[in-house]
């Protein structure tokens, strides 16, 4: 697999798409990304000349992104801590040649340019990587829980929803909220079964919980735990 190419300016970092099927430079904002789709001979003065042209553009759409998230007290520097499946792992932040967030030997750790937009930059960087795995954690939990509770479903997607930890349509798509997966991995297979019981149930009835307890007998105990404790899970 070809490493991914980025380009810092101006303050961002910029990933670049290189493809045959288009003709001119394109840029797009996806959840405070720049994203730049490229034909795939262009040159980088070319691309960065482009992301200069569009500089104010750029930092107002990445603007109104940031307001629109929750606000938090995280400040995105080494040896900050930040929850998977309830272990906190501290953050190394390095200075390089940009490297997205990996999880390497009980750390999360983090290769940026020199003078780049440290916390903007690392968020972003944080939230692909939760959001990455939480789609591959998602996918193993329900299929293994589907095939104990005999039950069949059409699909698996992750949201960053605001006030719900999953969804489950009567066709079968489940949706989850990337930020269980910060939680411990009891409660994180809670949601998981509580969502396939909806290919059951359909409602929130004593027998929709009723099918809750008879696969996860201490759900009131995750249930409680999600209501006292899920406003931590936030970058």
């Amino acid at each position: 697999m070809n490493e991914s190419e980025y380009i810092e300016s101006n303050g961002f970092t910029a990933l670049i798409k290189r493809t045959s099927r288009i003709k001119t430079a394109s840029i797009t904002i996806e959840s405070g990304e720049v994203c730049v789709v490229v034909p795939h001979a262009l040159d980088n003065e070319r691309i960065i000349k482009l992301l200069d042209n569009k500089r104010q553009w750029i930092k107002d759409k990445i603007a109104l992104h940031y307001e629109a998230q929750p606000t938090s007290n995280k400040e995105f520097v080494s040896g900050e801590c930040f929850s998977y499946l309830g272990r906190n792992y501290r953050l190394k932040v390095n200075q390089g040649y940009y490297k997205p967030a990996k999880l390497i030997n009980g750390r999360f750790s983090v290769t940026l340019f020199a003078g780049a937009n440290n916390e903007d930059l690392i968020k972003e960087s944080l939230l692909a990587w939760y959001e990455k795995h939480a789609e591959i954690k998602f996918n193993e939990k329900v299929k293994r829980y589907a095939d104990i509770m005999n039950v069949k479903y059409n699909s698996v997607g992750i949201k960053n929803y605001k006030s719900r930890w999953g969804s489950c349509t009567a066709e079968g798509d489940i949706t989850f909220n990337w930020k269980v997966i910060m939680a411990p991995n009891r409660i994180v297979d809670y949601v998981v079964v509580h969502e396939l019981c909806h290919l059951i149930h359909h409602d929130h009835s004593p027998k929709f919980w009723r099918e809750v307890e008879r696969f996860m007998p201490d759900y009131l105990e995750c249930k409680e735990w999600l209501k006292h404790n899920g406003a931590r899970l936030e970058l």
